[in-house]
């Protein structure tokens, strides 16, 4: 009996797995929260909405906030030990 998938398959299998996952977080995020996206009947027929506070929320959200406070640094150990002077 063989195998029906090879083990060099398992990453890609991974890294497939984690894009499709983020991108069906992002299309949901973006039905259910974003103000500009209407799907009842009785928001699609006004053309102009006026929610700025809803939107300004959606913008804002807490990831953002909190990323604001940190340095802008991926590494920031790897940073600061190329460039200190010796």
């Amino acid at each position: 009996m063989g195998r029906w998938m090879r083990p060099e398959v398992y990453p890609l299998l991974g890294a497939m797995t984690f894009v499709t996952s983020m991108c069906i977080f992002q299309l949901t995020r973006n039905i259910f929260l974003n103000p500009d996206v209407r799907v009842n009947k009785a928001n699609r027929s006004k053309s102009v909405l006026e929610n700025y506070e809803e939107g300004e929320r959606y913008a804002e959200h807490k990831l953002r906030k909190f990323l604001r406070t940190r340095p802008p640094e991926i590494m920031p150990t790897i940073n600061h030990f190329f460039s200190e002077d010796k």
